[in-house]
């Protein structure tokens, strides 16, 4: 595939992404791709692979076969042009305790070489599309582990990437929160690619249209929503007939 934006309608492309730690493999031949304005959940139990695949797919964790593309880019040849249409919310983000959300992310916008015209506005869009007004200017490292989760939403939306992936968006927030940043998913799908991994079934119906299930390093399904199941408890009976293993 020609290393471009324009290589095809694939925005997010997961090509026999392998991971081996000696003996062990963390993930095993995983292949998927998810179009442009699609939201789409990646799920899996605890240690199935999820976060690993993630990490690959946005150039943090270097495959041991395979290969990622973002938005026709290859990750490892191409990490640069990928990052500029990416935005990344890693499980448990790095975020500097002693800066502001409002530095934080100003200082996140110019390190990707943000005019200031375009930051300015871009940070009067993520302070209110994610709620952080009333700690703007309070230390991070103050915060409660909901608001610093949407400071990490807030970095990954900053320079209004074509392509996010997000993994537990929602960890450690309150019900209200919650739904915020589920209707903030379900608008940003609408022009965006959304990698989206959560624990939550719920959130599965509330905002995918497609669901990717991976369980001990492998992709055991890949359908939409209605596939998984229709209501809860006939996805909860699915996800575990998919991902319990028989001894």
């Amino acid at each position: 595939m020609a290393d471009n934006q324009n290589a095809g309608s694939a925005m997010i492309e997961s090509v026999g992404l392998s991971k081996f730690y000696g003996d062990f493999s963390a993930v095993r031949d995983v292949t998927f791709s998810v179009p442009r304005g699609q939201v789409c959940a990646f799920l899996g139990p605890n240690g199935a692979g999820k976060s690993t695949t993630m990490k690959m797919l946005t150039g943090y964790l270097a495959p041991s076969e395979g290969d990622a593309r973002i938005a026709g880019f290859d990750v490892a040849a191409n990490r640069l042009k990928a990052s500029e249409v990416l935005g990344y919310l890693p499980e448990n983000g790095p975020l500097y305790m002693e800066m502001t959300p409002q530095t934080f992310l100003r200082y996140a916008g110019q390190t990707r070489l943000m005019s200031p015209g375009d930051l300015t506005a871009r940070l009067d869009y993520v302070a209110d599309s994610c709620g952080l007004g009333e700690v703007w200017g309070k230390a991070i490292g103050k915060l409660s582990r909901g608001f610093r989760q949407r400071v990490g939403m807030a970095q990954a939306l900053l320079h209004d990437p074509d392509v996010l992936i997000l993994d537990e968006p929602t960890s450690g927030l309150d019900p209200n929160q919650v739904h915020g940043v589920r209707e903030l998913i379900m608008h940003l799908g609408e022009t965006k690619t959304v990698l989206l991994s959560t624990h939550i079934l719920q959130e599965v119906h509330a905002v995918c249209s497609r669901v990717i299930l991976v369980s001990e390093g492998r992709l055991v399904f890949d359908g939409s929503r209605e596939e998984l199941g229709e209501e809860g408890s006939a996805m909860e009976e699915k996800f575990r007939s998919l991902t319990t293993t028989v001894v």
